[in-house]
């Protein structure tokens, strides 16, 4: 008869450093998570990581173009007429000299800041201007640029009205 290799509680303990050791490999696998976007309106707030990134470097103005299209997963908040619609980054966001801007439906609503917040008291993402009836969603996104304007990730939101 042969003796085992190891005893009960030697087969336990490397078991366990196994799984500890593989955990461990599997975290640092791990990308580092973008930073977060967040839209208020009244006491409601959704926040969402980057749709599109550049990781350092310039998104093309392609890849910006299909990340306004591709709002499959965006985050959806509701709006009613004349709520305060506040928008925020994290302060990661604007390190460096970057800026972002908030975009709705494809055009700019604002100037790029480096501001982590920005509030729009009794805005109208909804108004037509006259002409027709108004859309039942929008989307908005935010934009990183760089220093020199070009952009470098994307958030995604879906605005829905009340």
């Amino acid at each position: 008869m042969t003796a085992p290799l190891f005893s009960g509680r030697g087969r336990r303990s490397v078991a366990a450093l196994g799984a500890v050791s593989a955990g461990l490999l599997l975290l640092s696998a791990c990308d580092k998570p973008t930073p977060l976007a967040t839209v208020t309106v009244g006491t409601s707030s959704v926040s969402a990581e980057a749709a599109c990134q550049g990781n350092g470097k310039e998104l093309t103005m392609d890849k910006v173009q299909e990340c306004f299209t591709n709002h499959a997963d965006a985050k959806t908040i509701e709006y009613a007429r004349g709520d305060t619609l506040r928008l925020g980054v994290e302060p990661e966001v604007v390190e460096d000299g970057s800026k972002w801007q908030a975009v709705l439906d494809g055009q700019p609503i604002t100037e790029p800041s480096s501001n982590t917040y920005r509030s729009f008291p009794g805005a109208d993402l909804f108004a037509t201007g006259g002409q027709g009836e108004a859309p039942s969603s929008k989307k908005l996104s935010f934009v990183q640029v760089s220093e020199g304007g070009k952009p470098q990730a994307v958030w995604n939101f879906t605005v829905k009205l009340k």
